[in-house]
């Protein structure tokens, strides 16, 4: 049976990366966190104190730096020139910052000639923002997952709150909402559902919902292709 190439695209906080991880190790497929790769730039360019709006001093830095993507013990951890910052990348001052570093025509170009390398071979899950519509314009099958924004925002407030970080229900709705417009609005590869992507609403699913569903169409489309 051919290994399919998946693309789950989406708003920020729909559980993209939870649900597509899952997915992933029970179809023993690899999976790659593109937000997380666009998330370490962010950090990176934060550590060197430049303009995050400074498109040569950020290519500079992007050009130079080397990550990682690697399952230890079960989860993903995310490395920036061998340091693991896969904690750091998922505080709210790195989400208040990403979409201006991700909106940046010079990282886009980066990370999309990376991201095709690994998807190369099949077998892959990868979720972004525009996997199915730039990244993987051929992918076997693309769902666009969501939700709304109140139930995004309970569920990063959720997970901020296990790892001990205080922040306002409402200051998280506000910033998703801002994340969703500078998202859809930017001019490089801007957040869309691609026309022949499968639209999976989550605000009433649990993750095995979400999964279990993908999982069907998975085992749908592996028929047909």
């Amino acid at each position: 049976m051919k290994k399919l190439i998946i693309a789950i695209d989406g708003p920020a906080g729909a559980g993209k990366s939870t649900v597509a991880q899952i997915v992933a190790r029970q179809l023993k497929y690899t999976y790659i966190d593109t937000g997380a790769m666009y998330r370490a730039v962010t950090w990176q360019v934060m550590q060197s104190d430049v303009d995050a709006g400074d498109a040569e001093a950020v290519q500079k830095i992007v050009c130079a730096m080397q990550i990682g993507l690697q399952y230890v013990n079960g989860k993903m951890r995310v490395t920036a020139n061998g340091v693991d910052i896969t904690e750091e990348i998922r505080l709210p001052e790195v989400s208040r910052v990403v979409s201006e570093v991700a909106k940046l025509a010079v990282v886009r170009t980066a990370m999309l000639t990376l991201q095709q390398q690994m998807a190369l071979q099949g077998g892959v899950v990868m979720d972004g923002r525009d996997i199915g519509t730039h990244v993987l314009p051929n992918a076997d099958l693309k769902i666009f997952l969501t939700a709304s924004i109140e139930e995004r925002a309970k569920r990063r407030w959720l997970e901020l709150a296990e790892k001990g970080v205080s922040v306002e229900l409402k200051d998280l709705q506000e910033e998703i909402y801002r994340r969703d417009k500078a998202d859809s609005e930017r001019t490089v590869a801007p957040l869309v559902q691609a026309k022949d992507a499968i639209l999976l609403d989550t605000t009433e699913l649990s993750i095995d919902g979400a999964v279990n569903a993908i999982l069907r169409l998975c085992e749908e489309r592996s028929r047909s292709v």
